[in-house]
């Protein structure tokens, strides 16, 4: 038997995102936000609403970055996403957190989270709360790097969020193989 939820942004694993910003006069912001995904090869999408320092920096440079939140920093992340910039504009100093600015866009990347995509403002809709940005680097911390020079999960530590209980989980172990698995029943 199943159960109806109804209308509800449930799925799993949702990715936590940290989306960081300059504002015009170079001081790094970043929020929190997990509704989001890719949605093309080179193309990532976000729901921001158009009331967040953020959107309003990254409308203004043209550029964010979007960072893995990760197990190691819950508080940190769960931090960015409950404080508003528009009130506390050095959220990222309170929670320890450092910036470097990106080569590829005006917008910071966090030191302290390992993996960063680079992004330019491809569009956005203020009424779907839509952003779409056009990626056009990813970074990885060697910490977090295989011996073949790829990013490893298990040492990433990303965290989703599960909408329905308000937790952060971390993500697991590896269950399978992708692209091949499934030949077995070809």
């Amino acid at each position: 038997m199943r159960r109806n939820f109804g209308v509800k942004p449930m799925v799993y694993p949702m990715p936590v995102f940290i989306i960081g910003t300059y504002d015009k006069n170079g001081v790094p912001n970043a929020m929190n936000a997990a509704w989001g995904g890719i949605s093309e090869e080179n193309e990532i999408t976000i729901c921001i609403s158009n009331d967040h320092k953020t959107t309003y920096n990254l409308l203004e440079t043209n550029a964010f970055t979007v960072s893995m939140a990760t197990a190691d920093y819950v508080a940190e992340c769960d931090y960015l996403g409950i404080v508003s910039g528009n009130d506390t504009p050095n959220k990222l100093e309170k929670c320890g957190f450092h910036t470097v600015r990106s080569e590829f866009v005006n917008a910071p990347v966090i030191a302290e989270l390992p993996m960063c995509i680079e992004c330019k403002v491809k569009s956005y809709d203020p009424e779907a709360c839509r952003l779409v940005g056009e990626i056009v680097n990813v970074s990885a911390d060697e910490s977090i790097l295989t011996e073949k020079g790829k990013i490893d999960v298990n040492r990433l530590r990303p965290i989703t969020y599960d909408s329905s209980n308000h937790k952060y989980l971390a993500l697991g172990n590896a269950v399978g193989n992708a692209f091949s698995d499934g030949k077995k029943i070809k």
